[in-house]
Order: C-alpha cells, then structure tokens, then sequence
C-alpha cells in the first residue's frame, strides 16, 4: 500500500509539474497573438528620441522601445518606397519579384500605370488570412493597383490577403497639395508649358494679322493650328496638370470615397479608422498593418501640432506621427488587448535628405550615417529605426545590435500566426523571435545585400558564431589595395592566419556562386 501512495504521489506531482510547465509555455509565446504593425514613411533613424534625437519629442514611440525590444542594426531592402514595401510584403529582396528596376524610376509614379505587386507572389497577409487572421491595412500602399482596366483593381490590397483597407493607395507626394509644385518630371512640364504657350502666342498672332490683313491666311488653316495646339496642350496637361486628381485619392476597400483626397483631414481619419478596427476585431486576432502617411512631404501639420517644435515644419510632422501612434496604442490598452498583441515600428527607408523647399530642407535626418533616401550603398537610405514589443514575451529595455531586417518581420508574423512559409520560392527574411526573446545570440543573416535597381551596390558579412560583421562594401575583386576582399585573403594566406584564410575565402566563394547564377553584378 505505501508503494501505491508514493508512486499515486509522485504521478500527481508529475502531471501537476507539466500542467505548470505548459502554462508557462503559454505565458511566453501566447497562440495567435494580434499583430500590429506601423509603418512610418521616410522616417530617419535619427529623427526619434530613442535613437538619439534629443529636440523632437517623440514619447510615445520611446516608450515602445522601454517596454520591448529596440534592433538598433535594422536594414531595409531598398532606399525608396515601392521596392523597399514589395520585400517587407513578401520578405524576398524586391528584384526577386520584379518590384525593383534598374530605369530612373524605381517607384510607381502613377496611379493608373499597370504595374504592382505580382499575383504570384505570396504576402504575410495572405498566409494569415488563412491561418484566420482578420487581416486590415489601413494608410498607404504604393504597391499597385490595376492591370489593364481601372476597375480591375488586380494590385488591390485585397486582392493581396487583406481583408479591409481604407487609405491611399498610391503615395503621398508634392502634386497631392493643391498649394505645392510638383515633382512629376518638373522640367520636361516646364518644357511643354513653354511650348504651349509659343504655341498660344502664334495663335494670337495669326489672328491679328488676319484680321489686319497683314497676313494672308486662310480661317481653315487657322482653324485646324489652333485645334492642333489646343489638342498639343490637351494631351499633356490631362495628365500633369490633373496629378493631383488622378493619385491623390482616398479608398475604403474597392471604393473611391474622396477624390482629391484633403490633406488637413487624413492623419485624424485613419486614426480613427485603426481605432475602429481594433474595436471591431477585439474578440478574434487580428493582424493591422498601419501604414503611415507621416512623414513623407508636403508636410501637412494640423493646427494642433503646428508651431510646437524646434525643427519646423518637419519636427511638427514627426510629433504628429508620434502623437498618432499613441492614440493607437491607447486602444490597444482600452481594450484589454496590449498583452496579447505584438507592435512592431518602423520606417520604411532613411530619411529624404535632398527633399527641400526653396533653400530649406524639409527631409529628416539619418543620424551618423551617410546618405539617404533614393541612395544606395549608403548606410543612410536603408538604416532604420526597428522596435517591437510584446509584454510577457519580450524582455523589456532591450537592445540588440545584430543586423536584421524588415523582410524578417514576414516569417516573424507567419510563426506566430501558425502558419508554414511557402516551400516554392527563396524567402530571404528570417524569423526574429529566437533572437529577441534571447534563444540564439546572433542574427541568422549571414549576408545581406544592397541593390540600385537590380545591380549590387554592397554586401554585408555576419558571421553567424560571431558578433563582428564586415560593413557594405562595393570593391571589385581586381583591386589591390586593401579594401579588396582578394587582396585581404593573400594577405592573410602570406601572414599563415588560418582563420582569416578560410573566413575570405568562404566569402568570395559564396559570392562567385551568386554572381555566377546571375544574383548579383558585382562581387566585392
């Protein structure tokens, strides 16, 4: 009998140990948590206090970083927006898709151009949506629209694993401000509108000189060159001069509910719409991506926020941006929902630096790095500020420096949301949680690589076992000085470093491998 008492005990000590295993196991990695993600637009690294910046106050965004995890070495895939939002979709460098171009324009700049976002390729959204994720995208997109009719809508964010969108589907830019100027080819505008009006001055002309009769013309040949400059100025104008028409548009799912869009209103209206969205999908996880407008130009602050900071213009639109990342969060905690729910902030590409008014600069600030939007190779336009937390999952007040990137946030989310990543194609990101929650020690990238277009500009070594890594370089193999990778590894070959040798040489082998299946142009 005692025998049965001790083994009847030491069962029940088992099954109670386990039950309490299981439930810690549960408290760390929550099932399906909600997923929140916020995406800034041409936000510099050092354009937030907790990054550095000392003089715009941004409080609601530190305090993410205090309460979760700050990545302090997080690389976008692209310095501009479409490229750089195509890989944060899919986590797959934006040539891969086709997303990236090697002509000026890298970016949609028209609404009503044919290109998108492949339907071949799968996003994080689409997975979650089967995993049974409500999925909403609310803000901009930038991704594509249409295909061969307007109403197609074949780029649509629901056609792309969404299930509700409200927002711009093409990008906030200077023709969207019925007071600024334009950045559609300005100087081949400036060209036709001199045309137009050489144009327009001939007309007047003949028509004088007919009616003075010092010309002898005919009304009929006067008729058909004042119809043919007058169709001359229809034919571009209906294009350049109704831009802002045309692209500054604000949709709810297929719907054009404003069109043009008013600037003054919308930061106040997708607040309103994400809090909404958080109310109505609070009883079953959700996954928000919240897809800033901020701060991007024109710089369009409300009168709230106007005037109460010491950069200008440009320091009013980031605290608006902050501002309006608290009124989220908030919802998060009325609804009881901000431990089960994990919040990721970022920007899409480093700051603007070259956008300016006049003689004043309106662009951010990338900190202590070189260069900036539209730049590549530069540190500047692919640095960028990365913070996620998840309280009771995440260990607070944490920093890592270890390089990461935001295609890691799509088989991030798919893990979480219990989904598999699609076996029939290169995903480039890697999943973060072993990493943040402090699993592993060193981020799982072993390369990273920065394009222009679909030609290499840099390359990025990580050892996986070591915390040290080799900055982007873009030297080609025949230099002989020593930045030359080759130079570097006959050097260490001459100096018998045995692991210096095998470190060179598994790099130059491994990007010979990629130059030779066409990946890359150029091997460092």
């Amino acid at each position: 009998m005692g025998y049965l008492k001790h083994n009847r005990s030491l069962v029940i000590f088992l099954v109670c140990s386990l039950l309490i295993i299981a439930r810690q196991s549960n408290a760390a990695t929550p099932s399906k948590p909600n997923i929140l993600l916020i995406m800034a637009d041409d936000l510099g690294i050092g354009d937030i206090g907790c990054y550095g910046n000392d003089t715009i106050r941004t409080p609601n965004i530190d305090g993410l970083a205090k309460e979760g995890v700050k990545l302090t070495h997080h690389i976008s895939a692209a310095p501009l927006c479409t490229p750089s939002r195509a890989a944060f979709m899919t986590g797959r460098y934006p040539s891969r898709s086709g997303m990236d171009y090697s002509s000026w324009h890298r970016v949609l700049m028209w609404l009503a151009a044919s290109g998108g976002i492949p339907p071949n390729e799968t996003t994080f959204a689409e997975i979650m949506q089967q995993q049974g994720y409500s999925t909403g995208l609310i803000g901009k997109w930038h991704l594509g629209l249409s295909c061969e009719s307007r109403n197609d809508h074949c780029h649509h964010p629901l056609k792309n694993g969404f299930d509700y969108f409200y927002g711009m589907p093409f990008t906030l830019f200077e023709d969207c401000d019925a007071m600024g100027g334009t950045i559609l080819n300005p100087h081949l505008q400036s060209r036709l509108m001199l045309c137009s009006q050489l144009v327009a001055l001939a007309v007047f002309t003949l028509l004088i000189g007919k009616l003075t009769g010092l010309l002898s013309i005919s009304w009929k040949v006067y008729t058909c060159f004042t119809f043919c400059g007058l169709l001359f100025f229809i034919s571009w104008y209906s294009w350049y001069g109704f831009a802002r028409y045309w692209n500054c548009i604000i949709m709810r799912n297929h719907e054009i509910i404003e069109q043009p869009m008013r600037l003054e209103r919308s930061a106040s209206l997708m607040v309103k719409e994400a809090q909404a969205y958080i109310a109505r999908n609070q009883q079953r996880p959700f996954l928000l991506m919240f897809s800033l407008l901020h701060v991007h130009s024109p710089l369009i602050v409300t009168k709230m926020c106007s005037g109460k900071s010491k950069h200008g213009p440009y320091g009013d639109y980031v605290e608006e941006m902050d501002d309006m990342v608290g009124k989220i969060l908030n919802s998060l905690d009325e609804k009881g929902l901000k431990n089960n729910t994990l919040v990721y902030f970022a920007s899409d590409h480093g700051a603007h630096l070259e956008d300016r008014k006049g003689n004043v600069q309106v662009g951010g600030w990338n900190g202590i790095y070189k260069g900036g939007k539209a730049m590549a190779g530069w540190e500047g336009g692919i640095r960028v500020p990365g913070i996620l937390r998840w309280p009771g999952v995440l260990p607070a007040g944490t920093e890592i420096d270890e390089p990461t990137s935001l295609m890691d946030i799509f088989p991030t989310v798919i893990h979480l949301g219990g989904g598999e990543l699609p076996d029939d194609r290169i995903i480039d990101g890697k999943n973060l949680m072993p990493l943040l929650q402090g699993h592993v020690p060193h981020s799982e990238h072993e390369f990273l690589f920065h394009f222009c277009g679909i030609h290499l500009h840099a390359v990025r070594w990580h050892q996986k076992d070591k915390s040290t890594y080799m900055p982007p370089r873009s030297f080609r193999a025949n230099q002989r000085d020593d930045r030359s990778l080759v130079y570097a590894w006959k050097q260490a070959e001459e100096h018998e470093d045995h692991n210096k040798v095998v470190q060179y040489g598994r790099l130059i082998i491994s990007l010979q491998y990629f130059t030779q299946k066409g990946v890359l142009a150029v091997l460092i």
